[in-house]
């Protein structure tokens, strides 16, 4: 079973999986997802996308108007954000898992610098052994910066964080065909995908199936399988592997090497790194470069951004994504990785450049 060889799990709720039709949080089927997340979380780490803010703070405000305008939305979206962190870590609490809430906002995902970041909380969130609970930033969007929907921001945060699965709890089975019957895989989302999208929307949520469509082609870019499966029924985990009810989204390649793929892609490099002669054989190895093997930095360059690693001889061994700033690295550079945070002020990573953030020449 696929779940059980993902290290990496993105669950995406909408506002219907979690909030009932009279806006109340759905505490029971919630609490039997965070059994399911359980049963199944040793040695991976989930994480949770989830609506419902404005349905929440709908219902707290007893605001009853299905149009809105965006400005008071965003109002009702945090008063309601606090209640919807707050059912979850209450539940969380009962199961005794740590949570923590991160609001995203697409600026968040679509600069590198920014991106890098979120990479790092999530990763720092998974060291604490925390579940993280995702949602747009509501408050701060707006209508022509904003995702729209929580399908799409699932898609990109499992391809910033290097997802193995996403899987989308709706309340389908999963994509229908003409004779309405799921289609269990699907390998290239073209035309004929297209068009079996049925324009339908349900009281609270603001996507549909082609906002699906949207999220799995990212997925499918990126390396990340996808499924999209019905969240209707108390342990949607368990009936939806048992009963093999889903459309599975099949991805291209896999995560590691979608990234590796950008990464090498990028035209120009901002910065070079000259490292000696032991850093050159570690990397070689595949291990991640470290700042003791660094003699010199050229150029000025900010974190998250595509430098070039050179070696005593002039050879370009490597292109990735640095860590840190070149002013931090310039401070840093022939030093040991416990000796950083004394130089730096600040407890940051111990490799310059990590090994899956790099692509040898």
């Amino acid at each position: 079973m696929l779940i059980n060889n993902s290290k990496k799990i993105i669950i995406k709720l909408g506002s219907s999986t979690v909030v009932d039709s009279r806006g109340k949080f759905k505490k029971k089927w919630v609490s039997s997802l965070i059994k399911d997340i359980k049963n199944h979380r040793f040695g991976k780490n989930f994480v949770i996308v989830s609506s419902g803010a404005i349905a929440l703070g709908q219902k707290y405000l007893k605001i009853k108007k299905k149009k809105i305008k965006l400005e008071m939305s965003q109002a009702i979206a945090a008063v309601g954000q606090i209640h919807l962190a707050g059912e979850f870590q209450k539940l969380f609490d009962k199961y005794k898992i740590k949570s923590g809430q991160i609001l995203i906002s697409p600026d968040d995902t679509e600069q590198r610098k920014r991106a890098l970041n979120i990479r790092n909380t999530f990763d720092n969130l998974f060291k604490l052994n925390a579940i993280p609970i995702v949602n747009e930033n509501d408050t701060t969007a707006t209508s022509e910066i904003k995702y729209g929907d929580n399908d799409r921001l699932a898609a990109r945060v499992a391809q910033i964080i290097g997802a193995d699965t996403l899987i989308i709890l709706s309340d389908v089975d999963g994509l229908y065909n003409k004779s309405k019957k799921i289609v269990k895989t699907v390998n290239k989302i073209d035309e004929k995908i297209y068009s079996l999208v049925d324009k339908k929307r349900n009281n609270y949520g603001s996507g549909g199936i082609s906002t699906k469509l949207d999220a799995a082609k990212i997925c499918m870019n990126s390396g990340c399988h996808m499924f999209l499966a019905n969240g209707k029924k108390e342990h949607p985990l368990s009936k939806m592997f048992k009963k093999k009810m889903f459309t599975h989204f099949i991805p291209k390649i896999s995560s590691l090497d979608a990234r590796k793929k950008w990464i090498i892609s990028s035209l120009s490099s901002s910065g070079i790194i000259f490292i000696d002669k032991g850093a050159a054989s570690a990397l070689q190895n595949g291990k991640s470069l470290l700042a003791a093997g660094i003699t010199r930095v050229k150029g000025t360059f900010d974190k998250g951004e595509n430098v070039l690693i050179i070696d005593n001889k002039g050879n370009q061994l490597a292109r990735g994504l640095s860590s840190f700033k070149s002013s931090e690295i310039d401070k840093i550079k022939g030093k040991q990785s416990k000796e950083i945070e004394k130089i730096l002020g600040y407890l940051g990573k111990s490799e310059i450049i990590h090994k899956d953030d790099m692509v040898k020449l």
